[in-house]
């Protein structure tokens, strides 16, 4: 995957909303349940207007048909560039479960709360009720919630919002909650579990990292990556963190720990419930661990970027010749051996170039490599792209074929390594090789193979190329290069619940 740089911008961190840890969330048709206070103003817009709702600029209505009851509903209108999105804030009491409802009319219609969780239906022909609980944290005092469409779709309605408080104590999961899993948009963004030993984890049974596409930090991908963690994401790949001397830089001339521009990018997404896994290497400039020179100094680079971001999740991406230097491989495993050590919880990737036959001989070795350094690799993720001679015609089966072959590789090393264990990235749309085409299609077979293997991590490049290409974007950094609408495979990919 390939790093390109971006212009110097200026911005300031934006403060991230507190988090919510959703209880429930499900789909259900019928009455809705008898309320006790609505917080909401204007629940069912009959006032006739958009009183106490904040709407995206010319994509909000108030119509009298259809309506769930009353007189009056709401109508969205998506674009190709918005989702038609409506949100109001209410003071909340800490620590206390609510019930957030809404009934829908249309094709993918999201409901969620800003920071957290959403529920949402990819189409209901006729009135259907959404639904889910959240729970306040400690300290928090206030709730944004929205409701939105998706970019590109016919016109949703909403009708007779609800959001009644608790008694102060987390709820328990509906018992319908288990089946609408598969329906729902995305996974919550809650710590992973702790992996411990030598060999890889379990990375994979934490929903940080389900599904994780990645985002070009220096490729200008702020308006793709803000679109979408509103429309739901809620893990992203933070790509690339390189070095400038033993110093680690996003791809300009600022320290990780010293950018403005990125922090303000990274709160801002996070802010709206996308939480980064970052990731080290890439193919372009130099990965840390070529241009430290001790293993503390290592290990000080990368714990300085964990520190600061926040991070729980790790990657390495390490292609090309650098995946030949044995020396600064063994540099790297040392250090991160360090830092696994100093947090048990951290949760460690390596992500690795790969034909549909399986990983090259220097990717073998390199795991190897890890192996016998004692380092703990939770989760190994394939490049299922740009396959050169060795690709025959259909980029989503050879994406499960790199899978399954890279599995028997790893489980070499690790006997007791399963799919929660490996992660599939491809590049979407048109591929650097030009026969090479990763269509929506190929990615809805990809998902629905994963769904069947409980993959570890599902991940692709780029979000930000998630988008045709038309005016302000050409090119393949840029947009995919085929027919598509706006973050098409950032809702197909999403639809992946492990």
């Amino acid at each position: 995957m390939r790093l390109h740089r971006r212009e110097l911008r200026l911005g300031f961190a934006a403060a991230a909303a507190a988090l919510l840890v959703p209880a429930a969330l499900y789909l259900s048709t019928g009455p809705a349940a008898a309320a006790a206070a609505n917080l909401l103003t204007d629940p069912g817009f009959e006032s006739g207007s958009l009183t106490g709702w904040t709407c995206d600029s010319g994509t909000a209505a108030v119509v009298s048909s259809p309506v769930h009851s009353g007189s009056h509903a709401l109508a969205g209108t998506p674009t190709s560039s918005d989702d038609a999105q409506c949100t109001q804030t209410v003071a909340v009491s800490p620590s206390t479960t609510y019930t957030l409802s809404s009934y829908v009319e249309g094709s993918y219609v999201y409901l969620g709360v800003s920071g957290g969780s959403d529920t949402w239906t990819p189409s209901a022909t006729s009135w259907s009720q959404l639904s889910m609980t959240v729970t306040t944290t400690a300290s928090q005092t206030s709730l944004t919630i929205y409701i939105h469409g998706w970019y590109a779709q016919p016109v949703y309605y909403a009708d007779d919002f609800s959001l009644t408080g608790g008694t102060g104590s987390t709820a328990s999961a509906s018992p319908s909650a288990s089946a609408s899993a598969s329906a729902s948009a995305s996974a919550s963004a809650s710590p992973s579990a702790s992996p411990t030993g030598t060999s890889t984890g379990t990375s994979g049974s934490g929903s940080v990292g389900k599904v994780a596409p990645y985002v070009d930090m220096s490729n200008n991908e702020e308006p793709m990556l803000y679109s979408a963690a509103k429309a739901g994401l809620k893990t992203y790949t933070a790509a690339f963190v390189i070095s400038a001397g033993c110093s680690p830089i996003w791809g300009d001339t600022l320290p990780v720990t010293n950018d403005p521009t990125m922090d303000s990018d990274i709160a801002t997404a996070k802010a709206d419930g996308a939480t980064p896994i970052v990731s080290f290497g890439g193919s372009g400039g130099t990965e840390l661990a070529m241009a430290c020179t001790t293993e503390s100094s290592l290990q000080a680079a990368y714990q300085s970027v964990i520190t600061h971001l926040g991070v729980t999740h790790i990657d390495f991406d390490i292609e090309g010749a650098p995946l030949d230097y044995t020396a600064d491989n063994d540099l790297r495993f040392q250090a991160v051996k360090a830092l696994e050590a100093a947090d048990p919880s951290l949760v460690v990737s390596v992500t690795l170039p790969v034909l549909p036959s399986g990983l090259a001989a220097d990717g073998v070795a390199f795991l190897a490599l890890a192996k016998q350094d004692g380092v703990r690799i939770d989760l190994v993720n394939v490049m299922a792209m740009d396959y050169g001679s060795s690709f025959t015609g259909d980029m989503g089966q050879e994406a499960i074929e790199a899978a399954e072959s890279t599995l028997t590789q790893v489980q070499a090393d690790w006997p007791s390594d399963t799919y929660a264990n490996i992660g599939v990235t491809p590049m979407i749309g048109q591929n650097d090789n030009s026969a090479e085409v990763f269509s929506e299609a190929d990615a809805q077979s990809l998902v629905s193979w994963a769904d069947s293997a409980h993959l570890g991590r599902l991940a692709f490049w780029s979000v930000d190329r998630d988008q045709p290409c038309s005016g302000s974007v050409s090119g393949l950094p840029s947009c995919s290069e085929i027919s598509q609408s706006a973050l098409d495979f950032t809702r197909i990919f999403d639809s992946y619940t492990g």
